[in-house]
C-alpha cells in the first residue's frame, strides 16, 4: 500500500514507518519544514494547509500528530495547544480527503487511553463510556474529528496505552533512574496502566490498516498490570531496587493536574477488538515486555 503518515518522526511514527517499509509498503511523510525528498510533503496543520497531492494515490492515512502530553506543565495555554494540535491536524486531513475524487480507503487516527479518564479497577473494553477530565474531553473531540472523514473511508481510532520503549516514550524519564537503582512506583502504585511495547504498537497499527475493523480499538497488551507490578518487574529485569516511591501529593505539587490525569489515573484496558480479530502480540506478557525493555543489546 501507499501510506501517508502524519507525525512520522515521533516515537510511534518512526517505529511504524520502519515496520511498514519492512513489510514492503510505500511510506510518505507529512512534514512541517520544507520537504527534502520525494517521500515528503509539507503541511501546516495549525493553519489548515496541506499539499493535496500528498493524498493522491494513497491507500491509507495514519494520523499521529499532536503536541506531547507530558512534555510541559499543563497551563491553560498548554491545554489549548494539546487540543488544537490534535483537532487541527485531524480536520486538515479529513478536509483534504473530502477534496479528492477517490479518498484513501482507511484513516487510522490516533486517540489515547485517556479517553476513559480515571476508571479505577473496572475492566474497560472499547464500548466503555468516556471518562471525565481534560484528556477524556480532548479524546472525545479528537475521535469525533476523525469521523468527519468522507463516506466510504474506514475510520479507526486506536486508544493507545502507556508505550514501553528502550528509550523515550512514557518511561523515558523514569528508565534512567531505574537503571541507577533510584526509581520507584508513583503514588500508591495500585493504579492500572494499560501498557504495550513499541514493537506491538507498530504491529497493531499495521494490522489495523488491513483488518476489517472500524471505530475505537484499545491498543495495549492482553495482560494488565498496576504500577507497582510494572515498576517492580522493570527494576527486577534491570537487577536494581525500586524502593523510592514518589507520593501522590509530591507528584501533584510538581506536576499539577498532569499528575492526576497522566500518572495517577487508573485504566484497566482490555484489547477486545485486537484479540477478537486475531492480532498476535510480540510481548503479550509483562515478563516478556520487561525483558525486551531491559535488553539494550
Amino acid at each position: 500500500m501507499r501510506i501517508l503518515v502524519a507525525g512520522a518522526s515521533g516515537l510511534i511514527g518512526t517505529a511504524l514507518s520502519n515496520a511498514l517499509r519492512t513489510e514492503g509498503h510505500d511510506v510518505v511523510a507529512l512534514v512541517r519544514r520544507p520537504s527534502s525528498s520525494p517521500g515528503e510533503f509539507q503541511w501546516d496543520p495549525a493553519a489548515g494547509r496541506i499539499d493535496d497531492t500528498a493524498l493522491k494515490g494513497a491507500d491509507a492515512v495514519v494520523n499521529l500528530s499532536g503536541a506531547g502530553i507530558g512534555d510541559r506543565p499543563w497551563t491553560r495555554a498548554r491545554i489549548d495547544e494539546l487540543r488544537s494540535s490534535r483537532l487541527g491536524a485531524t480536520q486538515t486531513l479529513t478536509g483534504a480527503m473530502a477534496r479528492l475524487d477517490t479518498p484513501p480507503a482507511v484513516f487510522l487516527s490516533q486517540s489515547a487511553s485517556g479517553y476513559y479518564g480515571n476508571a479505577g479497577p473496572a475492566v474497560l473494553r472499547e464500548n466503555a463510556p468516556a471518562g471525565s477530565g481534560t484528556l477524556a474531553r480532548i479524546c472525545v473531540d479528537w475521535e469525533a474529528a476523525a469521523h468527519e472523514a468522507p463516506d466510504g473511508v474506514r475510520v479507526v481510532t486506536p486508544r493507545t496505552g502507556v508505550v514501553l520503549s528502550r528509550s523515550g516514550g512514557a518511561l523515558g524519564r523514569l528508565m534512567p533512574l531505574l537503571r541507577l537503582g533510584i526509581g520507584g512506583p508513583l503514588g500508591n502504585g495500585r493504579q492500572y496502566w494499560p501498557w504495550v511495547t513499541l514493537p506491538d504498537v507498530a504491529g497493531a497499527f499495521s494490522f489495523l490498516l488491513s483488518a476489517p475493523v472500524s471505530g475505537p480499538v484499545n491498543v495495549c497488551a492482553p495482560e494488565s498490570a498496576d504500577v507497582n507490578s510494572l515498576i517492580g518487574r522493570l527494576a527486577e529485569a534491570l537487577h536494581r531496587p525500586a524502593l523510592l516511591r514518589v507520593p501522590a501529593p509530591v507528584l501533584r505539587l510538581v506536576m499539577g493536574q498532569l499528575a492526576d490525569e497522566l500518572l495517577l489515573a487508573s485504566q484497566k484496558l482490555e484489547p477486545a477488538v485486537l484479540a477478537g480479530n486475531g492480532f498476535e502480540w510480540q510481548h503479550p506478557s509483562l515478563a516478556e515486555a520487561v525483558a525486551w525493555v531491559a535488553d539494550r543489546d
